[in-house]
């Protein structure tokens, strides 16, 4: 069976190739700029392009199953060539950000709801794996963490129950080789719900660099993260932000259905990625 992947840059995506290779699968690692992945031995790779219809053709032919990142610009004309190359089974990598109130408003649930209505409707079997808040996103507090010790939040209440990476990794490894796992959608979170702040004091502990929390309006984090991501999606992650302040999110048990195993704490993700956060 050969799985493309796409999207291979991406941490979960490469996590997940060598996963599908220690198991004896036939892995073609796709992307836009495939020249820049560093892969396993035996590992094709290949250009696709989500937003370039004309590279689809190529990179689906011969492949049984799709690892799939959800960019709805171009889903039906992907699902046109998976059809027409026999694709058997699409893994989605979507987002519980589906299941929230409001998801229709909501920028990034808009955004995966139009690929699982995509998918729906294709007739190739699929499976949504909808995890939350990704332990990885504090990554993006490691240059505060590093120059002032000081980590700007618009919610410190908001919780979230972040998932490691590898999990969503091995759910997909799950997914994509037991056939009657296959058809469903798994909310897919961490052990534990936590608030922002407390992350912010776990990335501390782990790192040996005591770091405060200075609360920030809405507006100043919006501002501040102008630069990187569309303010659309910055206003619907504000939208949950607030949603969230103080309220626990949803533990679910899918990883350790999935994996035989139970979900990876918030604090070992932080505990591997300690010399991010050190001066």
């Amino acid at each position: 069976m050969t799985v493309l992947i796409t999207g291979s840059r991406g941490k979960v995506a490469t996590i997940l190739i060598g996963l599908l290779r220690e198991h004896g699968l036939t892995v073609r690692a796709a992307s836009a700029s495939p020249d820049k992945l560093t892969l396993p031995d035996g590992v094709e790779r290949v250009v696709c392009d989500l937003d370039d219809p004309a590279t689809f053709p190529a990179a689906l032919a011969g492949v049984e199953s799709v690892f799939l990142y959800a960019n709805p610009q171009h889903i039906e004309a992907f699902l046109t060539e998976a059809r027409a190359a026999g694709v058997q089974h699409i893994a989605l990598l979507s987002s519980s950000s589906v299941l929230e109130p409001g998801a229709d408003t909501n920028a990034i649930a808009a955004m995966h709801s139009a690929v699982e209505r995509g998918l729906a409707n294709s007739g190739i079997q699929s499976t949504f794996l909808r995890p939350g808040a990704f332990a990885g996103n504090a990554l993006g507090w490691s240059w505060a963490a590093k120059s002032t010790g000081t980590v700007d939040l618009p919610y410190p209440g908001t919780q979230a129950s972040p998932i490691h990476e590898a999990d969503i990794a091995e759910a997909a490894l799950a997914v994509l080789t037991r056939p009657e796992l296959r058809g469903r959608s798994y909310h897919l979170t961490g052990p534990a719900s936590l608030s922002a702040a407390e992350q912010v004091a776990i990335v501390g502990e782990t790192s040996g660099r005591p770091l405060t929390v200075n609360t920030v309006s809405g507006a100043a984090w919006k501002e501040s993260v102008a630069e990187f991501m569309p303010g659309s999606v910055a206003d619907a992650l504000l939208g949950y932000f607030a949603s969230h302040d103080g309220r626990p999110d949803a533990v679910t048990s899918a990883v350790e259905e999935l994996t035989g195993h139970p979900a990876r704490t918030f604090a070992s993700w932080a505990r591997e990625h300690a010399d991010a956060f050190r001066p």
